[in-house]
């Protein structure tokens, strides 16, 4: 180790390879900032507390306000890699904690904008389970009749489960005993485990799916585009996130409703909270780390539940005063 940011950088990227290829994946374009940043010789005992403040001010100069999101992503990357040194007692004089809290200070908390939740999203499902089959000629190849098949399977599983685009893609066929199993539990952002559900309608079309394919690839959602070489399992046909993206943009065209698949989550979560689901529900059906989050971006439903309660339980002064009054009433004389 020769004392510079960018060999203990080398080091902290080299101890994550028991993580997930997207979390490595993340955490190395944040550190490259960073790197960039410190310059190429930067001693890491030069690090202080003002380093997250600094390198946070300079994202936000470099990227804008309207960044928040990436510029999350880069100050995680650097916090975790900060971490590491402290572990391995390479931060020197630095108090982390103490550079966290002047990060605090000096940047806003998040916006986070209310989840965009139209109710529309449903007609897209529709379309896909009940019209879509019915559009198929007779002359259609296997192929296409099996992307129809599929198609609805994998947006009937975003609807119902309001799972994330790259844990739909990631479910394999045992997960879900072929359309037998009820739920299944899944390894979700940051490799957390939870288990998702399913009603009768998606574990029939996944069953449907399964059964037409014929076949022992181990992945759930696969492609139908004649690819030759389905590597060990079939895991070279296994849908990327960004099918399953393109998949529900391609349809959602089809019906003139914009949507992504993020949108299918918050439309899972207004619905179980318009229902009676509490946040904390909420939280572990959508896979949330922490309960903060689910409180960021659905706060307005939580206020509006409390002021259900308010005016529902509150008395008015007549009604308090008329309550003493029978209370008074009715105790007895000393």
């Amino acid at each position: 180790m020769d004392g510079t940011v960018h060999a203990a950088a080398a080091d902290f990227l080299d101890a994550l390879r028991a993580k997930s290829p997207s979390t490595r994946a993340t955490y190395a374009t944040g550190l490259r900032r960073f790197l960039a940043w410190c310059g190429p010789e930067a001693p890491l005992a030069g690090l202080d507390d003002g380093v997250l403040e600094r390198f946070y001010l300079s994202l936000i100069d470099e990227l804008g306000r309207d960044r928040t999101a990436t510029v999350t992503t880069y100050m995680s990357a650097v916090r975790a890699f900060l971490r590491h040194c402290l572990r391995r007692g390479q931060l020197g004089g630095m108090e982390l904690e103490r550079a966290v809290e002047r990060l605090r200070a000096a940047r806003d908390a998040p916006p986070y904008r209310t989840p965009r939740v139209d109710t529309s999203l449903a007609l897209i499902v529709d379309y896909v389970k009940n019209e879509l089959p019915t559009l198929v000629p007779d002359t259609a190849s296997a192929n296409a009749r099996l992307r129809v098949l599929r198609d609805r399977a994998l947006l009937l599983v975003l609807f119902v489960t309001g799972m994330r685009r790259r844990e739909a893609a990631r479910l394999n066929r045992r997960d879900v005993d072929d359309g037998r199993a009820a739920q299944a539990l899944i390894a979700g952002k940051g490799n957390r485990e939870r288990v998702v559900f399913f009603d009768d309608a998606t574990q029939s079309a996944i069953r449907e799916y399964v059964q037409a394919r014929n076949d022992a690839y181990a992945p759930l959602f696969v492609s139908h585009r004649g690819i030759k070489d389905p590597g060990r399992a079939g895991e070279r046909l296994r849908l990327s996130p960004q099918t399953v993206w393109k998949i529900v943009k391609a349809h959602a065209k089809a019906v003139g409703v914009p949507a992504t698949t993020h949108d299918f989550r918050h439309l899972k979560a207004t619905a179980l909270l318009n229902r009676g689901a509490n946040l904390s529900e909420v939280q572990d059906i959508l896979g949330h780390a922490s309960p903060d989050t689910t409180k960021r971006i659905y706060a307005h439903y939580e206020t509006a539940k409390l002021r259900e309660a308010f005016d529902r339980y509150s008395p008015s002064v007549e009604e308090a005063a008329a309550s003493a009054r029978r209370a008074r009433a009715a105790a007895p004389l000393s």
